[in-house]
C-alpha cells in the first residue's frame, strides 16, 4: 500500500523555516496563500509521482491541496511541520495512490459544502496516511474523512492508517460515510497505532461525535484496527451505525477509554438513537475483537446488537458507568449483547476468557439471543442495577435466551444477585460463584425449561446458592452439583 515512486524530491520551504532551508528549497512561502506553492511543487512533478517535502515551519493555507497520483506529501513529524487551514482549505486526495506523512494539520472557518469534508478528506483508493496529527474546530463534519462520493465510480479500496491522531476536535476524530452514490463499500482498510482523544468533548459538530466512525452510510469490508486508543470522546469510542453492513472486522490490542462524555438523556431506548456512550459499538455484522480493552465508558464497555457472527477473546470491562450517578434511564453495562432471534449465524457470539471489573451496573446483559457461547467469563463485583449484577434473558418485555452455554466465574458482595437468569431454554451454565450475596444465582420462571446447572461451584461453604423462584415450572431446571 506504500507508493513505490518517491523521486524526484521537491522541497518547499515555510516563510518561517531556517536559512538553511530555504537555501535548499525549490519553493519558499511567504506565508500567505502557502497552498499555491505546494500546489505548484505537486503539479511540477513527473506523471509518475514522486515527493513533495515540507521543511520544518508553519504553511498557511487559505485554500486547498490536491496532490497527484503517486504523490507524497511529507513534513519533517507533527512536531516541526504544521499546516493550518482557513477559508474551507483542506488536502483532498481525490487522485488514487498518495501518501501523507509526519506533519501536522488544523481546520477552522468552514462553511458550505466545504463543511461536510474533513480536513483530511479521502474519495478514492490507496492511501497510506502515516504519523499526521490533525484537529479542526466544530466548523467541519471530520478531521479525517473518507467518503464515497459522485464521479468515482468504483468501491474505495486499501486505505491505511499508521500513527494518525485526531488531536481534541470539535468533530469526529475518524468518519467513514456514502453520499449519492451506489459505490458504498470501503474494503481493506487499516488503523494502525492511531489514536482519538476528546473529539467532539467541548465543543461539536453535532451531538453524535464520536472517535472512530468506521461505517456511517457506507459498508465496511476487512477492516482492521490494531492497537489504536480512543479515549475522551462526546460519544462512543469505536463506532459504527446499525444500517450498513459489516464483514470481516477485526479489533485487536484496543483501548476505549472515558468515552461518553455526553449527558445522560432523560429517556433512553436502545431501539432509538438517544444515547451510544460505548467504548465499542457494534451492531449488526461479523466482528472479532482480540485483547481489547474498555475503561471508564458512561453507557457501555462493548455493545452488540443482532451479532451476526461475533468472537471476543480475552477482552476486559472496567468500570463502565464510571462518573455518572443517575442510573434511572442509562443502566450501564459491561457487555451488552441482544437480539440474535433475528439473525442467522450460530453461533451468534463467542466469548473466551472476558472480564467485566467492578461496573457500576451490570457486569453482564443478555436478552432476546439464541447460540450463545461463553467461556470462562469473570465477573468482579459489579454495583449492579436493582440488586443484580449480570442478567441473561430477564428483562422487563421477559426477553428470551435459548440454546446457549455459558461458564462463568463471579465473584463480589455489592449486590444481593450476581446472577440473574431469566426465560431460558436449553441452556447450560457451568463455572464458580464465590459470594457472600443474599441469592448468589437466581433462575426465574419465565419461559423457563431445560436449563442445566452444572459444575457450578458454590463459595464460600454455607452459601444460598442456586435459588429457583416459584414460577420454574417443575423438572425445568437440572442442577448437578459438582
Amino acid at each position: 500500500m506504500v507508493p513505490t515512486v518517491t523521486e524526484p524530491t521537491i522541497i518547499v520551504a515555510a516563510s518561517d523555516s531556517s536559512a538553511a532551508s530555504k537555501a535548499g528549497a525549490d519553493y519558499i512561502c511567504d506565508g500567505i496563500d502557502d497552498q499555491y506553492e505546494i500546489q505548484a511543487a505537486i503539479d511540477a512533478l513527473p506523471a509518475r509521482g514522486g515527493t513533495v517535502q515540507l521543511t520544518e515551519g508553519t504553511f498557511k493555507c487559505s485554500g486547498n491541496i490536491l496532490p497527484g497520483s503517486y504523490t507524497t506529501l511529507s513534513g519533517q513529524g507533527d512536531e516541526r511541520t504544521t499546516l493550518i487551514f482557513t477559508n474551507n482549505g483542506l488536502i483532498w486526495l481525490k487522485n488514487d495512490s498518495i501518501a501523507l506523512e509526519g506533519f501536522r494539520a488544523t481546520g477552522s472557518g468552514y462553511s458550505g459544502q466545504s463543511a461536510h469534508r474533513g480536513v483530511i478528506y479521502i474519495t478514492a483508493s490507496h492511501m497510506w496516511i502515516k504519523d499526521v496529527t490533525a484537529t479542526a474546530d466544530r466548523s467541519i463534519q471530520a478531521v479525517f474523512y473518507v467518503q464515497s462520493i459522485e464521479g468515482y465510480n468504483r468501491d474505495i479500496e486499501y486505505i491505511a492508517f499508521i500513527g494518525c491522531v485526531a488531536d481534541s476536535p470539535g468533530t469526529y476524530g475518524f468518519l467513514h460515510s456514502s453520499q449519492d452514490t451506489e459505490y458504498r463499500v470501503h474494503r481493506y482498510v487499516q488503523y494502525t497505532d492511531c489514536r482519538a482523544t476528546d473529539c467532539g468533548r467541548y465543543s461539536r459538530f453535532n451531538n453524535w461525535v464520536t472517535g472512530f466512525d468506521f461505517a456511517e452510510l457506507n459498508d465496511i469490508e476487512s477492516l482492521r484496527v490494531t492497537r489504536c486508543i480512543a479515549e475522551g470522546n462526546w460519544e462512543s469510542g469505536f463506532h459504527l451505525e446499525w444500517a450498513p453492513d459489516k464483514n470481516d472486522v477485526v479489533f485487536t490490542d484496543c483501548i476505549s477509554r472515558n468515552n461518553g462524555r455526553k449527558p445522560y438523556p432523560d429517556y433512553y431506548d436502545t431501539s432509538g438513537e438517544y444515547y451510544f456512550g460505548a467504548g465499542y459499538y457494534a451492531p449488526k455484522g461479523s466482528y472479532t475483537f482480540n485483547n481489547c480493552t474498555a475503561e471508564g465508558n458512561s453507557a457501555y464497555g462493548f455493545f452488540f446488537s443482532y451479532p451476526d457472527g461475533v468472537y471476543l477473546y480475552d477482552c476486559t470491562d472496567f468500570e463502565t458507568g464510571r462518573g455518572k450517578t443517575d442510573y434511572s434511564q442509562v443502566k450501564p453495562t459491561s457487555f451488552f449483547i441482544v437480539q440474535s432471534l433475528l439473525t442467522h449465524a450460530n453461533p451468534s457470539i463467542v466469548m473466551e476468557n472476558c472480564e467485566s471489573i467492578e461496573s457500576f451496573g451490570y457486569g453482564l446483559h443478555i436478552a432476546l439471543m439464541d447460540h450463545v457461547q461463553i467461556n470462562n467469563f469473570r465477573l468482579t463485583d459489579p454495583a449492579g442495577i436493582d440488586g443484580k449484577g449480570a442478567v441473561v434473558g430477564g428483562s422487563p418485555r421477559g426477553a428470551l435466551f435459548m440454546d446457549s452455554s455459558i461458564d462463568i466465574h463471579a465473584t463480589g458482595d455489592r449486590v444481593s444477585t450476581l446472577i440473574y437468569a431469566m426465560g431460558n431454554r436449553n441452556v447450560v451454565y457451568s463455572g464458580q460463584i464465590d459470594s457472600n450475596a443474599a441469592h448468589p444465582f437466581v433462575i426465574d420462571g419465565y419461559g423457563t425449561s431445560n436449563v442445566r446447572v452444572q459444575n457450578m461451584q458454590m463459595l464460600p461453604v454455607g452459601s444460598a446458592g442456586i435459588m429457583l423462584t416459584q414460577d420454574v415450572p417443575e423438572g425445568a431446571v437440572t442442577i448437578v452439583k459438582s
